[in-house]
């Protein structure tokens, strides 16, 4: 359905004090105690192993050989893949090479799985119980208002988005309701929080749960039921098709500097 041009609606200029700010700053002070209470929530990092340092970053290796290969010559991507490919199949950067074939271990029974598998719950609990907590006060308080309106235009499909809560087919898809502010806050601080507490905090929401899903992550790489023998001996077919697929990125550069004189 066409939006109407020009609509205006008679909107009270309190909301902006009243709805919009307090909703702003209790984003932001939620998104900074959320950040303390993680670090306070976390356990006290254990020493690690050298041998578990090694086995970590000799996979990295491989996976930086393999996104980054076209920035090197073939000759020299095939040297280094060659020597990363016979090292992950021989098993020589395992930590325990004798468990090879041995199931994995159970999570429940390993310390530092069981502390990384609480770290990750005390990390889900400092997330849901804030986010739970906001939703009920905006629907409780602030549910139906119509706070701001956009100077910019939209399509019709961000009308779901904009006007959670608000039932009108004909209002103007740029006016924004108080439960859709708190959306588009929660995915749209993340630079202020950067500035606040730096680039790597815990008050950005939206970031820790993709860190947290994200299996290529260092801190989830050898986690809890990972067999390190099987993500080498994965790692090395990625390189062999990497090492099939490789454009060196400088073929021909003096060509093509020639022809750009």
């Amino acid at each position: 359905m066409a939006q109407p041009q020009g609509q205006m609606i008679l909107r009270d200029p309190a909301l902006f004090y009243w709805i919009l700010i307090p909703i702003t700053v209790v984003m932001v002070l939620t998104g900074i105690l959320r950040h303390y209470a993680t670090i306070l929530l976390q356990s006290t990092p254990k020493k690690q192993d050298l041998k578990a340092i090694r086995q970590q970053h000799n996979l990295l290796r491989g996976v930086n050989l393999r996104t980054n290969g076209n920035h090197i010559s073939l000759d020299s991507m095939v040297s280094r893949k060659n020597f990363l490919v016979q090292q992950y199949q021989s098993g020589a950067y395992l930590k325990n090479p004798e468990a090879v074939g041995q199931p994995p271990v159970n999570p429940m029974t390993d310390p530092a799985g069981m502390d990384q598998m609480m770290n990750m719950v005390k990390g889900n609990m400092a997330m849901i119980v804030p986010q739970t907590l906001i939703m009920g006060w905006i629907n409780a308080f602030f549910s139906g208002f119509v706070i701001l309106k956009l100077p910019f235009p939209l399509t019709i499909r961000f009308k779901s988005m904009l006007q959670s809560g608000v039932n009108t087919r004909d209002l103007d898809v740029r006016w924004v309701s108080s439960l859709s502010w708190y959306f588009l806050n929660l995915f749209g601080l993340r630079p202020v929080f950067t500035y606040i507490l730096g680039n790597d905090n815990a008050a950005d929401q939206m970031s820790q749960q993709m860190q947290q899903m994200n299996p290529g992550s260092t801190a989830n790489m050898f986690g809890p039921g990972q067999d390190p023998n099987k993500m080498y001996l994965a790692e090395a077919e990625n390189l062999e098709v990497a090492a099939g697929q490789h454009e060196y990125v400088l073929e021909g550069i003096e060509d093509r500097m020639r022809a750009l004189v």
